[in-house]
């Protein structure tokens, strides 16, 4: 561990508050797929800042766009008409079957508008006295404390925050049935992901979506999709509903939407957009023109540079690359799954010692409930790389005991 290391650990004890589990790491550079350390040396990056920096790192055209905006404007308010949140909105809805957005500053925030969407748009519009919306294990949707209890996580996640928000219901993952249970006349919503990310990459299977369009027209309720992590082409579709052909009242975007600045949205079809009047809802910093315009160009070069397919091609090259460590190492690998560049590498036992390890070798990764190696690389990403990182976790798995 070096001296510059140790400095900067010891100022975040004294200065930050503690809610981070840090990677034994500090970078001080990024640039395309790679991050660099104090000292200079470098790391593959497999994570992307959790999904976010999907077109790379540091990108001259993007910093010559946040640059010419900084110049122009940067902040006036939401009491302002403003074209590039207009130009940016235009991009965004070309993309997809919505008809309206709303801009906001984060996944979190861009999930509880979604919530009180639903809700403000089934007691105002509908006149129906229906709330509760349900939500699947191993989910996660932010931490505020609404997106919170809608999160299907327990342990340190929410010990402490009671009492949580009523109104929210959790079902196990992909278990129709279950749902069925849950699901009545005081049901507004059900919110879903297409893949969990945090919850171990799950994709959910056609039929469980085909139950949740069955229940929506059953009990006249509305579908929510957290495209948080899995939106702008993450899964080899520009959004990953759109894997199952399916049309959700409301979805949300944050992460990958301006690169790496702070931005989200929620998009909704007119119906639904009802709910929302002038007063209702609103933040001081949503769609600001300097991330509006970033997040404008991130459209322009995932539909130019033809990102979507990208993402597709490379993500079954790594299912196909990874499917010969199932079989070397049956014992050890359960399986790979996921869409697109959003991937988990199963492990049979707890990985962290395996993912310290592809850190010690300049690899950096995720590890989510335990055992899941999970991949959100650059969408940028070239084939070399995944064949080093793969050589390397096929070297770590032939020495590890479990």
């Amino acid at each position: 561990m070096s001296i510059h290391f140790e400095n900067i650990v010891q100022r975040e004890k004294e200065l930050l508050c503690s809610t981070y589990g840090r990677y034994p790491l500090a970078i001080s550079r990024a640039e395309g797929c790679r991050l660099y350390d104090l000292d200079g040396d470098e790391y593959v990056d497999l994570l992307a800042g959790i999904a976010v920096c999907s077109l790379g790192h540091s990108r001259a055209d993007l910093a010559d766009v946040m640059s010419e905006q900084a110049r122009k404007m940067v902040h006036v308010s939401n009491l302002f008409y403003q074209n590039e949140q207009l130009d940016l909105a235009e991009k965004l809805l070309a993309t997809c079957e919505a008809d309206r957005v709303f801009f906001c500053n984060s996944g979190a925030e861009a999930n509880e508008g979604a919530i009180k969407l639903a809700r403000r748009y089934t007691s105002k519009v509908k006149k129906k006295d229906a709330f509760e919306i349900v939500t699947l294990e191993r989910s996660f949707h932010g931490r505020t404390l609404c997106t919170l209890t809608a999160t299907g996580q327990s342990g340190l996640i929410k010990d402490g925050y009671d009492p949580l928000p009523p109104g929210f219901t959790t079902v196990p993952f992909d278990d129709v049935d279950a749902l069925r249970s849950v699901v009545s006349d005081k049901t507004c919503a059900i919110m879903v992901e297409m893949v969990q990310g945090e919850g171990g990459v799950r994709p959910l299977s056609m039929e469980y979506v085909d139950a949740v369009m069955e229940l929506r027209r059953e009990f006249d309720l509305l579908v929510i999709v957290d495209e948080v992590q899995t939106g702008l082409c993450r899964t080899g579709k520009f959004w990953a509903h759109q894997h199952y052909g399916i049309k959700p009242d409301i979805f949300t975007s944050a992460k990958a939407l301006a690169n790496g600045l702070p931005m989200g949205a929620v998009m909704v079809g007119k119906e639904a957009a009802q709910g929302f009047e002038p007063g209702s809802h609103a933040t001081t910093f949503g769609g600001g023109a300097v991330v509006s315009a970033v997040a404008a160009k991130v459209v322009d070069i995932m539909q130019d540079e033809n990102i979507a397919e990208r993402a597709e091609e490379m993500g079954k090259f790594i299912k196909s690359q990874a499917a010969e460590l199932v079989r070397k190492h049956p014992e050890k690998v359960a399986g790979v799954r996921g869409l697109g560049l959003l991937l988990g590498i199963e492990l049979t036992f707890e990985g962290k010692e395996v993912w310290k390890q592809l850190l010690e070798k300049r690899f950096v990764c995720n590890l989510t409930q335990g055992r899941i190696l999970r991949l959100v690389p650059p969408l940028v990403i070239e084939k070399q790389d995944i064949l080093d990182f793969l050589a390397c976790l096929d070297g770590i798995l032939q020495k590890a005991e479990i």
